[in-house]
């Protein structure tokens, strides 16, 4: 990640500085991504650039390769505000080098993050649990739906790219031979279904999850460690394979995204452009946001919004006094 993290010194690649370039704004493409947190982050954007910067901006759908082939093509769309590096990172370290493309502030400063998880009162309740590997340790705590003389183990939907290696970590640490049933999620929707199920009762659950999201949002959770650190050549060669046949204990990766920028974006918007350096926020924020939106049945729009209005401690961080003075006006 070291010329990722080259690269976001950023902008400063592309020869400009704030108050270099124009003082004005011009109209500004911004990527929608297709999953919430990413959908919310554009919308702040919008918001902010157009009321404090006054730039035009324009939504458009988007997605993490097909948004990195069309920016890298011909600069279009001119932000994508969460961009997810690790799926194209070869070629993104070439664009960043060679200034076709370039990357703004790392928005989600905890990065994404994946893990088997419990219940946080489940946590605080047996201080001796602090791993997985104590957690496999008391299948009673941990009962399946099916079975309670067993624990159970949540697994991530079977088309999921976590599917495969919730099930070789779970081989990995026996977690057959400890007690352990692994449970499959034929749903997004049934894995969350079933935490909402073990805090309405009460009850132990261990499983996969990640942040940031509505459910670490709405219930508390804790991660728990694998005891080891993450071994990427291990990841690539075995944990992250369907059927490994002999995977070893890992840890999960931590995913990072950027907001990625095209070349034209410092022409265009030279004025923002310490905005877009400087904009990010926690994993617990974007959480208790998505679970707000889901609880209020609300738009991405209305989210950002809601973000605006009540969490002023935060954005104003990322603004001059003026500009914020612009942003509270307008809403």
């Amino acid at each position: 990640m070291k010329s990722l993290l080259g690269g976001a010194v950023i902008a400063a690649g592309f020869g400009l500085s704030a108050g270099s370039a124009s003082a004005e704004c011009g109209d500004i493409s911004v990527a929608e991504m297709n999953w919430g947190s990413a959908a919310i982050a554009a919308n702040v954007d919008k918001i902010i650039l157009e009321a404090g910067y006054g730039c035009k901006v324009t939504l458009v759908p988007g997605d993490t390769v097909p948004t990195f082939e069309t920016m890298l093509a011909d600069g279009s769309p001119d932000m994508a505000p969460e961009f997810w590096v690790n799926a194209v990172r070869g070629r993104l370290d070439a664009a960043t080098a060679d200034n076709r493309l370039a990357l703004g502030a790392e928005i989600l400063a905890d990065g994404a993050i994946e893990g088997w998880w419990i219940p946080k009162f489940i946590f605080d309740a047996n201080p001796k649990i602090r791993t997985v590997q104590d957690a496999l340790a008391a299948p009673q705590l941990f009962p399946s739906a099916g079975n309670p003389q067993r624990g159970a183990v949540h697994n991530c939907p079977s088309d999921w790219a976590c599917h495969a290696t919730t099930a070789n970590l779970f081989r990995s640490l026996d977690g057959s031979g400890k007690g352990f049933d692994l449970q499959e999620s034929a749903s997004p929707e049934e894995l969350d279904q079933s935490i909402v199920s073990a805090f309405e009762k009460k009850t132990g659950w261990l499983g996969y999850y990640w942040a940031p999201t509505a459910i670490l949002g709405k219930y508390e959770m804790v991660k728990l460690s694998f005891g080891v650190a993450y071994d990427q050549a291990e990841w690539d060669a075995c944990t992250a394979v369907e059927n490994c046949p002999n995977p070893r204990v890992n840890s999960y990766p931590t995913s990072r995204a950027f907001t990625l920028l095209s070349r034209d974006f410092g022409e265009l918007a030279d004025v923002a452009m310490e905005y877009v350096r400087t904009r990010k926020w926690s994993n617990e924020t974007v959480s208790a946001l998505l679970a707000w939106q889901q609880a209020n049945k609300a738009s991405n729009a209305e989210t950002a919004r809601h973000f605006l209005e009540t969490e002023e401690k935060i954005w104003s961080e990322w603004v001059l006094p003026a500009v914020a003075d612009k942003i509270k006006a307008a809403l």
